[in-house]
């Protein structure tokens, strides 16, 4: 039998945050490089633009890494790339991921299901523990009967 975890709980993928600002910074520093040494035709304009892109890039990366499910005593908090929801323990009636998944997907009281990309996928070992945990929760929390 899994514990609970105590609340409040976060969970997000570590691997995730890391590539996306390692990348984010290294596109940034070499956008910038580019736009001091690039050739003498382009224009100061031209030069901004390219700095302005590399922000842009890093912008959609903060905003991939950003991912997270939190959980406290009123509900999930589900923030995904581009949007967050908040959700009320009796909103959610499970959770599930299968092998291959990127990440799960919460069922929804209303009959929708949003993906919780908090949890990534790809960081098998740390995914399953998270899962777990989150699966706990809702067994503790939920409105639902356990089906068992």
């Amino acid at each position: 039998m899994t514990e609970e975890r105590a609340l409040p709980a976060v969970w997000r993928p570590r691997t995730t945050r890391a590539v996306a600002y390692t990348t984010a910074g290294v596109v940034v520093a070499g956008l910038i490089a580019l736009a001091v040494v690039v050739a003498p035709q382009f224009k100061m304009f031209d030069r901004v633009l390219i700095v302005v892109f590399g922000l842009v890039v890093a912008w959609v990366l903060h905003m991939l890494a950003r991912c997270r499910v939190a959980a406290d005593e009123a509900g999930l908090t589900v923030v995904n790339a581009f949007r967050t929801r908040r959700l009320a323990w009796p909103e959610v009636l499970g959770v599930s991921m299968t092998e291959g998944d990127p990440w799960p997907t919460l069922d929804l009281a209303d009959g929708t299901s949003i993906g919780a990309m908090g949890i990534n996928g790809a960081e098998k070992a740390l995914a399953a523990r998270q899962l777990t945990e989150l699966k706990a929760l809702l067994r503790a929390r939920s409105e639902t009967p356990d089906p068992t």
